[in-house]
């Protein structure tokens, strides 16, 4: 007489979420595996257009200049030529006319915005210790309030001639660049700020300032280190 076997309920319950969850590991891994290879895809793709969204703001921040030089800061606070390859350095970028006469020297900085952080470029003259150019490299700042960092025309006349003149000495910003409220601005070291976008951008005054102070001074001392140079990496 043949034996039959019965199966409980909750055996089959414990079976189907065994099921369920190998199903939902394996999806995961799946997925897992599908986002790594996308991103080492689009990697070098996505640093490509860095870098040459990146070349054309430092032709927009330094008026009149036809060729660039990369250097680099070393840790010694030295600039010298750099491929401009690792990102983990801080690197400048000079600018040059047809003559191969240094016209100015363009900056990145970055510093927390309302969103997120903000990152900028901009573009310094040593001959009358002025910044001459500003530009967003990446913003997440709230569509038509804190993004009008980007294309606000008063706010950008900011940076025509935004006063960072040395002492003496050449070793420090007489006024740090700082941020004022919309309508009171009534010094050329002042960044005055936009109306429904003010912490935005308080964050770019704050964000010059403190990059300014540190970077003007060691770019003047050193504008020998600038010269063209016919075998410097250039773009």
């Amino acid at each position: 007489m043949s034996e039959s076997k019965t199966i409980s309920p909750g055996t089959q319950t414990i079976d189907g979420s065994k099921k369920m969850l190998i199903a939902m590991v394996g999806i995961g891994v799946v997925c897992a595996l599908l986002i790594v290879f996308t991103y080492e895809g689009t990697f070098g793709r996505i640093e490509m257009l860095k870098a040459e969204a990146l070349e054309q703001a430092v032709f927009k921040v330094l008026p009149g200049i036809t060729k660039t030089g990369i250097f680099e800061l070393t840790p010694d606070g030295k600039f010298i030529p750099s491929d401009g390859k690792d990102r983990t350095k801080t690197l400048v970028y000079a600018g040059y006319d047809d003559q191969n006469t240094l016209k100015g020297i363009a900056i990145e900085a970055s510093g927390q915005g309302y969103a997120d952080i903000l990152k900028i470029l901009y573009g310094y003259d040593p001959a009358s210790q002025s910044i001459v150019g500003f530009y967003v490299l990446e913003s997440k700042e709230t569509p038509g309030l804190g993004d009008k960092i980007e294309k606000d025309e008063n706010f950008l006349a900011n940076f025509n001639g935004l006063s960072v003149a040395l002492s003496e000495d050449f070793k420090t910003v007489i006024n740090k660049v700082i941020p004022v409220k919309f309508a009171t601005k009534e010094n050329p070291w002042e960044v005055e700020g936009i109306t429904g976008a003010t912490i935005s951008t308080r964050a770019i005054g704050n964000i010059m300032g403190e990059s300014t102070a540190r970077m003007i001074p060691l770019i003047y001392q050193q504008q020998e280190s600038f010269a063209f140079a016919p075998n410097a990496p250039t773009k």
